[in-house]
């Protein structure tokens, strides 16, 4: 036992002590603030803004289960002699009664020493000292010490390991959980990279790219509080089970005012699922030529009257002729940059003409009261300019061949025959695909707000966005969370070797040229592997020299580890597979396991572990809640398992577009065991 444990857990606990007497002050200050009837509205305001920052600092003060302190560093002594300062780093700040720091937040400057700190560069420390604890427990102390006695790896090493190791060994919850007490260097680096522009990081499984973006999220808002929290952070995930995995990460972290969704979640007011089309459609919705014709399609609904119109005013006619009307088109186009914007502008216009036509003293107003509520007038206004939603414009587009030749001249017959649909009776309520969402987006931008909506239809736009995942979203999906960048401060994170959508990506160039382009966008590598272990590495490794042979794996932290297992089923497939199942899940009691499958086989494998008992879950919004899961491999990227058990690979090859690449997601998912079950020869990339 290390001879300081037992004062080094005094000190714990009287941190702790200090951050429940903050939630204390916290809480009565809340008290004192409490919004009521009485009083003016900017007393009201003034209440309010307080109340939000009293729940702010609650939220920050809320450590859950999760440890408060994970380390400590001691600086070098001065010239005088004396003993350097000490500071405890922690998941957020906490002061004494006098206001003196307990712990610093990991965020913070002084705090940079102990995440980059290294045998050749200690950065002024004498010592780092590194807490395991459980809960409110410190279980383990591991020091590392600088200068004369420096015995620590040269650079490029891992700073402390056995508290990264003891962190890698946990069992897995079905949530993902922070790793501000393990963060290394070259993680660190990218966490505190500058604010400006955008930063791109290429990491392959296990490398720590997702807890390192959400890091970054709330490393920027707590240096950058100004103007960002006004502005907003946005987290982007490629579905909402990704979503539910990630969702405590950013409270932990002392963070809940972050924003997480999917490109789904981005399209407001219109009702999205998250099922994609066929990779054929949804790659030809996702292409650029989408942005052109959308475009075009806007444009056919600004048209001249067909035929001249004459309409009875008391003992007149009031008259309009087409080519009236088409200069009327013609100056809305030059003069509005969105459709609904000019609608206001048409309708004055052709009030204004049809008053003209009377040559008499007659007033445009009155005209307009008189006429407007007509049904021929309103014909004839929708007919020229009619205020469009979204769903109204694609449902309209969809539903016509006709429209969509029109509005893409160039399409093939089959691509006609993709985009066409049925057109619904009820435009608002349809559900659209996850593939439509940049439409719906593109199309809500040509179009602009509707007359009356008060700005809850405007483009949100955001002070950084965090984008996971990148290597699978479309240019159409690129180019809509470029326009909700206010001012093109981006993270984005991904791996190449892991695009599996209908638009992979084979390099980082084609995805950021269509990012924001204001800086030059900064590049980063995770090469080090801290999820997986070696031997389950290795196999995943022949993998990726075919299906993606210019990247190259990570390196393990873990050399140590079991085989992965492969299990050839005699009879039947699922039968094998509840079988395995049983051992694997028992082998990693109380961590969780996920039965990673082809789209054909969830129906035939959930059957067979009903039939032998085996409690389930399935992906949902909440996440992997359960101990076992089946997971179809289109939406296991992204998650992490104690161990995994993956059904007839040669399946997951022939029905993914990018079928190596999906059994390289499928088998760098678990932390400690995979077992590949099949009754089909396996593919040639897995035999001996």
């Amino acid at each position: 036992m290390h001879p300081e444990l037992v004062s080094e857990q005094k000190y714990l606990d009287d941190a702790y002590t200090c951050l429940l007497d903050a939630r204390e002050r916290a809480i009565q200050l809340k008290d004192m603030v409490e919004v009521g009837r009485g009083g003016t509205n900017q007393a009201r305001s003034e209440r309010e803004a307080i109340w939000e920052a009293v729940a702010a600092r609650l939220n920050q003060l809320d450590m859950g289960d999760a440890a408060l302190v994970f380390g400590r560093i001691d600086q070098d002594e001065g010239s005088d002699g004396e003993s350097g300062d000490r500071f405890y780093i922690g998941r957020v700040g906490v002061w004494d009664e006098e206001q003196e720091p307990v712990v610093v937040d990991w965020r913070a400057p002084i705090a940079e020493a102990f995440y980059r700190a290294t045998g050749r560069m200690p950065m002024g420390l004498e010592r780092r000292r590194h807490f395991v604890s459980r809960g409110r427990e410190l279980v383990a102390i591991e020091d590392e010490l600088f200068g004369d006695v420096e015995r620590f790896r040269e650079p490029g090493g891992l700073r402390g390991q056995g508290a990264l190791i003891a962190a890698l060994e946990t069992a897995r919850t079905g949530r993902l959980g922070d790793i501000v007490g393990t963060i290394q260097a070259e993680q660190d680096l990218i966490i505190r990279a500058p604010l400006a522009g955008v930063l791109a990081v290429q990491g392959g499984p296990g490398t720590g790219k997702t807890v390192v973006a959400l890091h970054r999220a709330a490393y920027l808002l707590y240096t950058n509080r100004f103007p960002l929290e006004g502005q907003g952070v946005l987290v982007v995930g490629p579905n909402r089970l990704f979503l539910a995995y990630i969702e405590q990460v950013l409270p932990s972290l002392g963070e809940a005012g972050i924003e997480l969704a999917t490109l789904s979640d981005i399209v407001r007011d219109t009702s999205i699922s998250d099922r994609h089309d066929a990779e054929e459609v949804s790659r030809l919705k996702g292409d650029l030529r989408m942005v052109r014709f959308l475009s075009r399609a806007v444009r056919t609904r600004q048209r001249p009257l067909r035929d001249d119109l004459r309409v009875g005013y008391g003992v007149r006619w009031l008259r309009i002729t087409v080519d009236q009307t088409q200069r009327i088109v013609t100056e809305a186009r030059r003069r509005f940059r969105t459709h609904n914007a000019a609608r206001r502008f048409v309708e004055d216009e052709f009030f204004r003409v049809l008053t003209a036509s009377a040559r008499s003293d007659l007033e445009v107003e009155e005209v307009r009261e008189n006429l407007q509520g007509k049904s021929s007038m309103r014909l004839a206004l929708d007919w020229m300019w009619p205020v469009l939603s979204p769903s109204e414009l694609l449902n309209d587009l969809f539903g016509s061949r006709a429209l969509i030749r029109a509005a893409g001249p160039s399409l093939t017959d089959d691509e006609v025959d993709a985009l066409h649909r049925q057109r619904s009776a009820e435009p608002d309520g349809i559900r659209w695909s996850a593939s439509d969402a940049p439409l719906l987006d593109e199309v809500r931008s040509a179009l602009g707000a509707r007359p009356g909506s008060g700005g809850l239809e405007a483009v949100r736009t955001y002070g950084h966005i965090v984008i996971d995942e990148v290597q699978d979203l479309s240019p159409m999906g690129l180019r809509m969370l470029e326009r909700r960048s206010l001012n093109g401060s981006m993270t984005v994170v991904g791996d190449i070797a892991q695009a599996t959508g209908a638009w992979a990506h084979d390099g980082w160039a084609s995805i950021l040229d269509h990012l924001p382009k204001k800086r030059l966008p900064q590049r980063y590598e995770l090469t080090v592997g801290y999820r997986i272990p070696g031997p389950l590495m290795g196999l995943a490794a022949r993998v990726l020299a075919v299906a993606a042979p210019d990247l190259k794996p990570p390196v393990a932290v873990r050399d140590d580890g079991g085989e992965p297992r492969f299990v050839e089923a005699a009879g039947g497939v699922a039968a094998e597979v509840a079988r395995i199942v049983a051992e694997e899940s028992a082998a990693v009691e109380p961590g969780n396991l996920a039965v990673i499958v082809a789209a054909s086989q969830v129906d035939e494998v959930e059957s067979a572990l009903e039939a032998a008992g085996i409690e389930f879950g399935r992906p949902n919004r909440h996440g992997l809640d359960a101990s076992v899961a089946v997971v179809p491999v289109s939406l296991v990227k992204g998650l992490e398992v104690d161990a995994a058990v993956v059904v007839e690979p040669s399946r997951i090859v022939a029905e993914q577009v990018q079928g190596l690449r999906a059994l390289y997601v499928a088998l760098t998912r678990a932390t400690q065991r995979v077992s590949i079950v099949h009754a089909e020869p396996l593919p040639e990339v897995l035999e001996d």
